[in-house]
Formats: structure tokens, sequence, C-alpha cells
């Protein structure tokens, strides 16, 4: 087991990460572009952590939800191309321009605000129309009226249109037919505003799941993010016949081990009671670092080699496990929260939630580690 000089850590392997861009390299057609994907600073893992390992791969371009993101990314050396997915209130504006980032445009509105602040700094701002096909987000409706607004942000002076791209809601499931439609509606929109003189150089719609599913939607760029990190986006006896491995590991230790008399309650509100003389040994993380509360009497971690249940409540800082069944258990020893058996895929299936929800809820309390 992993040996630790401090309370806990989440590992990054970088070597995963770097199996999993050639899992997605290998999928895609010479010309495709990967644009990782990085909202929710890299999903947990530290975008400034992970770009170094995403450069040497050759990562064409970079995504994330906000500009503080963006400008984030721009701090650890990044000279590739950023797109902001989600919304930059119109007070912040300017740090588009300062950071170089390109913005997600759907709103005649912001696209003028943006041109004017371009103006008075003499910068040409890049952007890309964001397209609502069916997920009742963000996004210009597929019609006419979107049409026309569009073609008045073309003829914008310091706005230049270099991309467009859609969402799918539903590419993961089997028939494929939501995606299809959304798919097609894409196209005939994009067919359309190219009709109109409006060209579009990158066009992306295929996210982690189509990635996997929808070859035919490829386009220009794909957006990876779930699949770069080895976090599953389609059904799970699928993917767990793909070559992509998880990236984030996480990592405590034994604080202390006591004995105690069956009928003892353990925890916040005595919500276990012992049924039996037991073990306990705590463990120093609790929901304060991202462990969520809604493991407790539920979940469970492997301390050398073996599993023990969570018993009582998880606290903020701290949760108790038995450990009667398990041999020679003392303080320091390692304790692992998620790995390669207890798996984010495992945890977020117990929990009924998102994979995504389990390493972006990991805090900044918690250091990321990277290593090959």
């Amino acid at each position: 087991m992993r040996k630790l000089a401090q309370r806990t850590e989440a590992v990054v392997s970088l070597r995963a990460l770097e199996k999993n861009v050639l899992g997605i390299r290998k999928r895609l057609g010479r010309e495709v572009e990967i644009m990782a994907v990085l909202k929710g600073d890299g999903y947990g893992h530290g975008e400034k952590g992970i770009y170094p390992t995403l450069k040497k791969c050759g990562i064409e371009r970079y995504a994330v939800a906000v500009w503080e993101e963006g400008a984030s990314l721009r701090e650890a050396g990044c000279t590739e191309p950023i797109l902001l997915l989600g919304d930059t209130c119109d007070g912040q504006l300017e740090n588009i321009i300062k950071f170089n980032l390109t913005p997600a445009i759907f709103s005649e509105d912001t696209a003028d605000k943006l041109n004017t602040l371009a103006k008075w700094s003499g910068n040409t701002v890049p952007v890309h129309i964001k397209i609502d096909t069916g997920m009742s987000r963000i996004g210009f409706a597929d019609n006419e009226e979107s049409l026309r607004t569009i073609k008045r942000i073309n003829n914008l002076s310091n706005i230049k249109i270099t991309g467009a791209f859609t969402h799918f809601s539903r590419a993961d499931e089997s028939d494929g037919q939501s995606a299809k439609a959304q798919f097609e509606r894409y196209l005939s929109f994009i067919d359309k505003l190219e009709d109109e003189g409006i060209k579009i150089p990158c066009k992306h719609v295929a996210n982690s799941p189509a990635i996997l599913l929808r070859p035919e939607t490829q386009l220009d760029a794909v957006r990876a993010g779930d699949v770069l990190f080895g976090l599953c986006p389609i059904d799970e006896e699928d993917w767990n016949l793909m070559e992509f491995e998880q990236v984030m590991s996480w990592y405590t230790y034994v604080v202390m081990v006591k004995e105690v008399p069956k009928g003892t309650e353990v925890g916040y509100g005595g919500t276990f009671v012992c049924p039996r003389d037991t073990k306990i040994a705590t463990i120093p993380v609790g929901f304060a670092d991202g462990y969520s509360r809604k493991l407790s009497n539920k979940g469970k971690v492997r301390i050398n080699g073996y599993e023990a249940p969570i018993i009582g409540r998880v606290c903020m800082d701290q949760f108790m496990v038995d450990v009667t069944d398990i041999p020679e258990v003392k303080r320091g020893d390692t304790v692992s929260l998620i790995d390669d058996k207890l798996s984010v895929l495992w945890m977020a299936d117990l929990l009924d939630c998102n994979v995504d929800e389990i390493v972006c809820s990991v805090s900044k309390r918690v250091p990321r580690i990277y290593e090959n």
C-alpha cells in the first residue's frame, strides 16, 4: 500500500491521462482535433497540474466553464485556444480580452458589449456561436430569427466567429435517436449560416459519450471531458470493455484504533450501534474534504487489502470504520478511499450520482499529487 507523508492526498496518474488521450485519438479521424474540457478545475484533477502532460500529448484546444478557469490555464502557460462554455457576466467581459479567451456567444447584447470593449482595446475577439438543438440550456434556437441575429453579429467590426457548437443531451443512449436528431438540426442550421456567407472554421458537437459511440459526429473537433479522466460516460458494461483508466485515486491513513463493547453507539446521532464487540478505526477525512456524508453507514474503504465498512455518520473532518475482521490494523496504516477497486464509478453507483460529482467534490484542502 502507498505510504503517506500527509493527512490525505488525491493522486493523479499522468501515465493514465496520457493513455486516455491515446485512446481518444485512435477513435478520431486524422484531421479531427481534441478539445480537452477542463471545467471544474479539470474535473477536480487540477488544470494547472495536468496541463503540461496534455501539452506534451499535443492537445490542440481547451475548454473551461468560466473565465476564471481560463485565466488559471493561461497562468499555467497555455497558449492554445481556450473556449468558455458558460456565460461571462457583463461586468467581467473585459477579462475575455485580457486573457485571450474565446467566449460562447448566445445573445446579440453580449456580442455588442464585447465588440465595444474590443474596439476600445484595439482587439478582435474570436467567438464560438452556441446553438441550442435540444438541451434547452443556453444557445441560439435553430430558427430564422437566430439566423438574422448571427448575421448581425458576424458584421460587428471587432468580433470574429471562429466556431459554432451544440451540446448533446442524450448521446449516451444506445439507440442514438436523440443525438441523431440534434446532430441533424445542428448541421441544417450550419448550412443556413454558411449559405448566408458566415463561415464556421471549427465545428464541434461530440462530447465524451459521442466520442465513444457516435463517430459520425466528430466534425472538426471533439470535446473530451469524462473520457479524458477515465470517468464512465456510457453504459457501464460497454465501458468496462474499453481501455480507459481512472486518473484519480484518493488516500488517507488510520488515526486511531479502539475496541468498544457490543451495544456502543458510534458517531453523531448514534445511527450505528455495534452488534458485537467491535474494533473501530478513525479516518481523518470528512465531508469538508469532499468525502460525501451520504456514505454514512453505507460506504467502505480499503485497509491492508481488506474492505472496511463505514459505521456511523461521516463527520466534517473524520469518520469511522469497522476493522474487527482485519488483522493488525494500527495508526498510520494507509486507507484507500478511491482506487482501482473502490472506483469513482463504484462510488457514483452507490450514491446514485454522476461520476463527475465525485471527483469535482474533492475539496481544495486535499493536495493533488501528480505522478507518472
